[in-house]
């Protein structure tokens, strides 16, 4: 049972092992919505997730032989530091399965923690059929990422810190992957004000509460494919699930353009990095309406490696016409290429790449070709670009940009 009592015990045990994330009030994002838009930043929990909540509670529930046998788990990567960083406190052993597309820095600090690591599967749910195996084969003690009523009411003491800070919150808006956070996010918010209303965000492609919703159990989706990879979950939690249909009050889906925008904004306006899954709750505000409203947006982790963040931002970029290329047609001859490039240069566009073709034509007098990628201030700049370079008679093709 998720009690009370129990979320009340979690919230004091867990500040062992958790740092305080107090509210972020965020201009820009109020702005944008026309509510009160509040951060709860467990991006910046020491393990890069409020993962270590559950992990925590659930083994200080555990007796001393269950520890002793040493602790398994499959996780896309925040659970398993959150489990290995609590073993580590109790001083057990911890191995845990991961998918290998786990992002490196994920991998790398859950060894950090003294856990023995295992990659295995394309997804959660491959890892976690294995680290099953294993825990029946090696006798270990198996911490499930979010299908344990222990796990969410560790989960749940953000509820309780959130109350406590702003008494008055309207909503609070919390990512769903296999549903342990929402879950116990929810239900402790309805026992504290049955008023609150909790609204879970998921990708798109990987929807499985929304199925579960549908279709009044949890259900098997066929994929999870997202660049939400700490919430690409095929299956929610049966233990969890009839919690979870009772306290959340909605949920929505958001694609993955729309991740990539989030994340541009927290870095811009915020000077935050957060990872795609923890940016759920921020891209779904487009989505809602709460003018007026007391608004408490869960970032769930900050963990992502740079190669990743370096794709996002350039995608990001792209998608906000910040960063273009255009290809245009040049006699080949001297001084072509600095016309072109003045053109430019008047109205501020900024150029990062030059590709001079001077083969795309059997007549080179007749045309070379120049691709440029450029950058400007935004959709209207880049269009003031191209009216500058068609009026000096030139006609500017847009092709796919790419920095590399």
């Amino acid at each position: 049972m998720l009690t009370l009592k129990s979320f009340e015990r979690a919230s004091e045990l867990v500040k062992k092992v958790t740092s305080p994330t107090k509210l972020v009030p965020s201009e820009y994002l109020s702005a944008q919505t026309g509510a009160k838009i509040y951060l709860k930043p467990e991006n910046m929990q020491y393990t890069g997730s409020y993962k270590v909540r559950g992990a925590y509670y659930k083994i200080s529930q555990l007796s001393d032989e269950e520890r002793k046998k040493g602790l398994i788990t499959a996780s896309a990567g925040n659970h398993a530091q959150g489990v290995a960083y609590a073993a580590q406190k109790y001083g057990c052993k911890a191995v845990i399965v991961m998918p290998m597309v786990t992002p490196l820095i994920k991998v790398n600090r859950t060894k950090s923690y003294g856990a023995e690591v295992i990659l295995h599967g394309d997804v959660y749910d491959d890892a976690c059929s294995y680290a099953y195996e294993l825990a029946k084969e090696k006798g270990y003690t198996f911490v499930h990422p979010f299908d344990d009523l222990a796990v969410a009411t560790g989960q749940g003491s953000i509820a309780m810190e959130i109350v406590k800070e702003l008494p008055t919150v309207d909503y609070i808006i919390v990512p769903i992957g296999g549903g342990g956070l929402s879950t116990g996010v929810a239900t402790l918010a309805k026992m504290l004000n049955p008023s609150i209303k909790v609204i879970g965000v998921e990708p798109a492609n990987a929807a499985s509460m929304s199925a579960a919703f549908e279709e009044g159990e949890p259900v098997t989706l066929g994929s999870a494919d997202t660049i939400a990879d700490g919430t690409a979950v095929k299956r929610i939690g049966e233990k969890i699930f009839p919690y979870a249909k009772k306290n959340i009050d909605k949920i929505i889906t958001v694609e993955d353009d729309d991740l990539i925008a989030a994340f541009l904004d927290m870095v811009e306006n915020h000077k935050m990095i957060v990872e795609n899954s923890g940016l759920l709750s921020v891209a779904a505000l487009k989505q809602l309406n709460l003018k007026d409203k007391k608004v408490v947006c869960v970032l769930s982790g900050g963990n992502m490696d740079v190669i990743t963040m370096s794709s996002i931002v350039q995608h990001g970029l792209i998608k906000r016409d910040r960063i273009f290329s255009v290809s245009v047609l040049l006699s080949d001859k001297p001084g072509e290429l600095v016309k072109v490039a003045s053109i430019i240069a008047e109205v501020q566009g900024n150029v990062i790449k030059l590709d001079h073709n001077q083969f795309v034509s059997t007549n080179r007098n007749a045309a070379v070709e120049l691709r440029i990628t450029m950058e400007s201030f935004g959709t209207e700049h880049k269009e003031q670009i191209l009216k500058a370079l068609e009026d000096a008679g030139y006609r500017p093709r847009l092709i796919g940009a790419k920095l590399y």
